[in-house]
């Protein structure tokens, strides 16, 4: 079988279920936006190289994310059963490995940072801005079709950009890297503010 089918060349795809949509349509949108952040996730693994503690979690995070799309690519109308696992924990274990990473940090992430640091923590800014970008699409999915983003989807991809923040600290701490400290979060500032 050929990769190439010729459908897509009048400017339409196929969605789950069979129907046929524009590309630019808000769930093909959002589907492009996780599989590019989802290929970022890839070059971050294969820069960590096979060894890196990082592997597996970042491996069921990849797979995880084909499962999403998988999801979002059904629209609520089709009769079409989607029989792809469900990853409904995965914002608790985004949350679990953040905090694993944060007890293992000398100082708390109090501050908006410069992206950079050295190339594996640029790359996690990479990957966490990308998955923002995702989540926006996601949202103008949600506003269209809101039965075809299940909750757990929405929850994962949000709780994914505070781990990829996260990632890149604990690589800069790892290997010595000062932060480019710009601002303190809001939440903080106000705080401080609180409390003079």
């Amino acid at each position: 079988m050929k990769i190439y089918t010729k459908k897509g060349d009048t400017g339409k795809t196929g969605v789950f279920g069979g129907k046929r949509v524009f590309k630019d349509h808000p769930r093909i949108e959002c589907l492009g936006a996780l599989d590019e952040a989802n290929s970022t996730f890839g070059l971050l693994r294969a820069k960590l190289g096979p060894e890196h503690s990082w592997q597996t979690n970042l491996h069921r995070i990849q797979k995880d994310m084909m499962n999403m799309m998988s999801h979002l690519a059904r629209p609520s109308d089709s009769n079409k059963e989607n029989s792809n696992p469900r990853p409904t924990d995965g914002a608790e274990f985004c949350e679990a490995w953040i905090d694993e990473m944060e007890n293992a940090m000398s100082s708390p992430s109090d501050y908006f940072l410069l992206p950079g640091g050295n190339e594996i923590s640029a790359l996690c800014h990479v990957c966490r801005t990308q998955i923002r970008r995702g989540e926006r699409t996601l949202v103008t999915l949600f506003r269209e079709d809101p039965e075809s983003v299940p909750e757990y989807i929405a929850a994962y991809i949000n709780r994914l950009s505070d781990l990829f923040f996260t990632m890149a600290r604990a690589e800069m701490g790892k290997h010595g890297v000062a932060e480019e400290k710009w601002n303190l979060f809001l939440y903080k500032r106000k705080k401080k503010v609180q409390t003079k």
